[in-house]
């Protein structure tokens, strides 16, 4: 399935069980934001979007802890988990999508080549965030493009367990 495919899977899924998402994107600049409001009648499940790219604004508006961003590096599961949480701690919602990323051409190590990607997905049922990381191919925009895919099918298969 295409994002906008996904999303509206994500939207039927949240409307039957009465629930509202919210995300927190670096790498993707709000992609899931706009995959999710392209489908009509998003605003009875989609509550917020903070796209936070600086490390100072998921310190700032998400609440990342510093010692984690100097530990781990913006492109971190923990991080990604930090940023889920804050998200759902922001928003009027049950669940919190949160993406952390290199989509290249620059930008990338050894340790963390371009197309690495950390995800994490956060709610009000579940214990601690989950979280996971990726690696995709290709140039930004498609890496950009399989984040997005990725974040919205993570809370799919979640929501219909």
């Amino acid at each position: 399935m295409d994002e906008l495919q996904l999303a509206a899977r994500l939207g039927e899924l949240l409307l039957a069980r009465d629930e509202k998402v919210t995300t927190a994107e670096s790498c993707t600049g709000g992609g899931i934001a706009q995959a999710i409001t392209a489908i009509a009648g998003s605003s009875g499940w989609f509550d917020m979007a903070i796209v936070s790219y600086s490390n100072d604004a998921k310190q700032r508006l998400l609440g990342v802890p510093p010692q984690q961003l100097l530990q781990h590096g913006a492109v971190s599961e923990p991080v990604a988990a930090a940023m889920a949480s804050g998200a759902l701690r922001l928003a009027d919602c049950h669940w919190a999508l949160a993406v952390s990323g290199i989509a290249g051409p620059n930008g990338g190590s050894a340790d963390k080549p371009v197309g690495t990607v950390c995800f994490a997905l956060a709610g009000l049922s579940l214990p601690q965030p989950l979280t996971y990381t990726q690696h995709f191919a290709g140039d930004r925009a498609a890496i950009r493009q399989q984040s997005v895919c990725s974040a919205l099918s993570t809370l799919c298969a979640q929501l219909a367990l």
